[in-house]
C-alpha cells in the first residue's frame, strides 16, 4: 500500500466534501429567498439518497465486471462486501477509498442537475428522480467513461468509452458535465417553464453564491487532482492546468459581460469560475497550461451567451446548468481533440500537436453518445413521473414559496426592531 497515496486521497475526499455544501450555498444563493432552503435541501437530498444507492449497487454497476461495455455486474461487489478482504489496493490505493471518491463523483452529478428544477418541482418528485437516474443513467454512463479494464481487479473488464473508444476524459466532462447538462435540460422541458420565466429574477443573495462557488473552486482540485489516483507529478500538473482554466474563464466571462451588457457582476463572476472548471475537468491531465489558459478563456466567453439560449428556445433552466454544465463540458471534451499535448499525463496529441483528427472524432462519439443517451432517459423517467405521482408544484404553492409549504421553516428570521 502506498501511504502517501494513500493520505493523498483521504484530503481529496474531505475536498470533495466540502464541493456538497459549496453547491448548495452556489444555487441557494440565486435563488429566491422563499425557495433558498428547498435549493439547498435538493443537494443534500440527492448526495444521502446516491450514497446509500452506491454502497448497495452503484459501485458494483460501475465498476463489476463490465456486460458489453455498457454496464458492469451489480452483484459482484453488492453492498460493498469483500472490499477489505480480498480487494486491497488499486495502483497502491485501497478499493474502499476509491469507492468512497467514485460515491462523491456520482452524488456531485446527480445534484447538479436540481439547478434546473428550482422553485417549482415537489421535494419528492426531485428525490424519485434523482434515484431513478442515478440507477439508469449516472451509474452505467460512469462505467464506460470511469471503468478501465482492470482498475479493480486485475482481469476486471470495463466500459466502452475508456477501453474500445478510447477518448480522453480525465476527470467527468462527459459523465459528470455533459451528463448532467443533458438531463437538466430534459427535465426542464418536461417541468415547464415557473410563473417568472422571462422576467428578470435577481439572486437573493449574490455572497452566497461567491462562497458556494470559491468552496466549489477550492473542491475541485481534489475533484481534478485526485483523478490522477497517485500523489505525483499528474496530480500536480492537473491542479495547475484548473487553476488557470478557471481562472481564464472567469476573465473572459466577465469581459463579454462588461461588452454585451455594461457591467460586471458577482454572480457572472462565480459562474465564469464554475465555467471554467466544468470545461477543463475533461481536459486537465491533456493540455498544456497554455492550452488550459485558451481552453479556459473560449468557454468563459461562450457560456455567457449560451446561458441566454433558454430564452430563444423556451425552456426554464432556472440557474443555467445547460448553459455553463452541458455547454462548458461540451467545449472541455471537444477541444481536446484540437490542444491535447503528449508531454502531459494523458500522453496524446490533438490536431493542433500534430495528432491529426482521430483523437477529435473519439472525443465527438464520446460527447454526443452520453448526451443523447442522458437527455432520453431523462425525459422519459421525468415524463413517467409527471403522468403518475406528478412533479409540479402548483401556482398558489410556487407563490408562496416552497420552504413555507413542504419545509414549514425559511431561510431567515427576521426579527423586528
Amino acid at each position: 500500500m502506498d501511504t502517501g497515496t494513500t493520505a493523498f486521497m483521504l484530503c481529496c475526499i474531505i475536498g470533495l466534501t466540502l464541493m456538497i455544501p459549496g453547491l448548495a450555498l452556489f444555487y441557494g444563493g440565486m435563488v429566491s429567498v422563499k425557495s433558498s432552503t428547498n435549493m439547498m435541501m435538493m443537494t443534500f437530498g440527492a448526495v444521502a439518497l446516491v450514497g446509500v444507492l452506491w454502497a448497495l449497487f452503484g459501485f458494483s454497476m460501475v465498476f463489476g465486471t463490465s456486460y458489453g461495455g455498457f454496464v458492469g455486474d451489480f452483484t459482484e461487489f453488492l453492498g460493498l462486501k469483500d472490499l477489505l478482504e480480498t480487494m486491497t489496493t488499486v495502483d497502491g490505493l485501497p478499493v474502499s477509498l476509491f469507492a468512497v471518491f467514485q460515491a462523491l463523483f456520482a452524488a456531485i452529478t446527480v445534484a447538479l442537475i436540481s439547478g434546473a428544477v428550482a422553485d417549482r418541482m415537489k421535494f419528492g418528485a426531485w428525490m424519485t428522480f434523482a434515484a431513478l437516474w442515478a440507477v439508469l443513467v449516472y451509474f452505467p454512463v460512469a462505467h464506460w467513461v470511469f471503468a478501465f479494464d482492470g482498475v479493480v481487479t486485475e482481469n476486471s473488464v470495463g466500459g466502452w468509452i475508456a477501453n474500445k473508444l478510447g477518448a480522453v476524459d480525465f476527470a467527468g466532462g462527459t459523465a459528470v458535465h455533459i451528463n448532467a447538462g443533458a438531463a437538466a435540460l430534459a427535465v426542464a422541458i418536461v417541468l415547464g417553464k415557473s410563473a417568472l420565466f422571462g422576467q428578470l429574477r435577481r439572486p437573493h443573495n449574490v455572497p452566497l453564491t461567491l462562497l458556494g462557488a470559491g468552496m466549489l473552486w477550492a473542491g475541485w482540485y481534489a475533484f481534478n487532482g485526485g483523478s490522477a489516483l497517485s500523489a505525483g507529478t499528474s496530480a500536480s500538473m492537473v491542479m495547475v492546468t484548473t487553476f488557470v482554466a478557471t481562472c481564464a474563464a472567469v476573465l473572459a466571462w466577465i469581459s463579454v459581460e462588461k461588452i454585451k451588457d455594461g457591467h460586471v457582476t458577482g454572480v457572472g463572476a462565480a459562474s465564469g469560475a464554475i465555467a471554467g472548471l466544468v470545461a477543463i475537468t475533461p481536459a486537465c491531465g491533456a493540455v498544456t497550461p497554455v492550452g488550459a489558459i485558451i481552453l479556459g478563456a473560449v468557454a468563459g466567453a461562450i457560456c455567457v451567451y449560451a446561458v441566454g439560449l433558454k430564452g430563444r428556445f423556451g425552456y426554464d433552466d432556472s440557474l443555467d446548468v445547460v448553459g455553463v454544465h452541458l455547454v462548458g463540458g461540451l467545449i472541455g471534451t471537444l477541444l481536446i481533440g484540437f490542444l491535447a499535448s503528449e508531454g502531459m499525463p494523458n500522453g496524446v496529441n490533438g490536431l493542433f500537436y500534430g495528432g491529426g483528427i482521430d483523437l477529435l472524432w473519439k472525443q465527438a462519439v464520446a460527447a454526443g453518445a452520453v448526451m443523447a443517451y442522458s437527455f432520453t432517459v431523462a425525459f422519459a423517467i421525468a415524463f413517467v413521473l409527471k403522468k403518475t405521482m406528478g412533479i409540479r408544484i402548483s401556482p398558489d404553492e410556487e407563490e408562496q414559496g416552497i420552504d413555507a409549504k413542504f419545509h414549514r421553516e425559511s431561510s431567515y428570521e427576521i426579527q423586528p426592531a
